[in-house]
């Protein structure tokens, strides 16, 4: 397992180094503001959200991912605004940013709802050469990196910072909502001592239909896709919800034999009026899943559930978080 990581992270690093980078979530039809700044507001009240995921346990050097956002309505200016941060660690790397977003809401037809959106937020990317092996790596007795024989890479960390924008547009309807959103839009470089991180531009787009089944019971299939051009991996979900109070639920990640990753299995449910609760296990179903036991996600929510601020809120809620 060391070795199948040695080789990982030696395929990440060079002068510039790139990939499909927003974190992984299976819970994110809960958490769409994650990925599109137009949902700010649209949980129409105060809404907080954490997440912790960790993914593909058993391989050193798994992803590890925290991820807290807090958005509103701001009914005064007819839109929303939030603010977000995240932290991932992924073997010698670690990402952390810090974002806000404002959106502005319009009536879209009779019973619809559009949000455009925008974040600007400034990201950190930080290299540990301590914990890089490649096949020239020397190690003393002690079991510490010495050196790396290698001109490009230190033993120390390193990092190095600077800016980022997304842009989002997000459609709310009684049953259809439908959003898409670019992330990394300036698609700068990170620049470190002797090394360059490049952000890539990610487009997300999200579907999701509600469909009610009975007066208690409502199914909502989704899919969300994600690419950078390069890459692109797809989930198609489907969750079943009762009484606005208990959910369970399954995805399916990939859409052919090079893309497919896992079946994500979830459920949650509500403590009390405002505070729900949501867990995924996503089972492996690539390579990976010889060396990992599974993917864990935790979420917890926050909802006020009554209007903040003053200012006109709008005449019909088209669809209020229940969970």
């Amino acid at each position: 397992m060391k070795i199948t990581f040695t080789i990982l992270t030696c395929l990440m690093l060079a002068i510039q180094a790139s990939a499909q980078q927003p974190a992984q979530y299976s819970l994110y039809r809960f958490n769409k503001y994650a990925f599109n700044p137009g949902y700010a507001g649209l949980d129409n009240s105060l809404s907080m959200t954490g997440v912790y995921r960790t993914q593909w346990v058993g391989l050193p050097g798994n992803p590890v991912t925290q991820n807290f956002n807090v958005h509103m309505p701001l009914y005064i200016i007819g839109g929303g605004a939030g603010f977000a941060v995240e932290n991932e660690t992924l073997g010698s790397w670690r990402q952390t940013s810090f974002s806000a977003s404002c959106a502005r809401q319009m009536p879209l037809g009779k019973t619809g709802l559009i949000s455009l959106g925008f974040t600007a937020g400034w990201v950190q990317r930080q290299l540990d050469g301590s914990k890089v092996r490649t096949p020239s790596t020397e190690i003393d007795d002690l079991g510490n990196v010495s050196s790396h024989n290698d001109n490009y890479l230190t033993t120390s960390l390193e990092g190095g910072s600077g800016p980022t924008a997304h842009l989002g547009a997000y459609y709310q309807g009684e049953k259809l909502e439908a959003g898409i959103s670019a992330i990394n839009l300036i698609g700068n470089a990170l620049s470190f001592s002797d090394l360059k991180f490049e952000q890539e531009r990610t487009y997300f787009l999200y579907l999701g239909y509600k469909l009610e089944l009975s007066k208690k019971f409502t199914a909502i299939p989704s899919i969300l896709l994600k690419t950078d051009v390069h890459q692109t991996q797809i989930d198609f979900s489907v969750t079943g919800q009762y009484n606005e109070n208990i959910f369970v639920g399954a995805s399916f990640r990939g859409y052919n034999a090079n893309s497919l990753d896992a079946v994500a299995l979830m459920g949650g449910f509500k403590l009390n009026e405002k505070i729900s609760i949501a867990y995924a296990y996503d089972l492996g179903l690539s390579s990976l899943k010889t060396v990992s036991t599974g993917s864990h996600e935790m979420q917890l929510n926050y909802n006020l559930g009554k209007p903040v601020g003053k200012g006109r809120p709008p005449a019909i809620i088209y669809n209020p978080r229940s969970l």
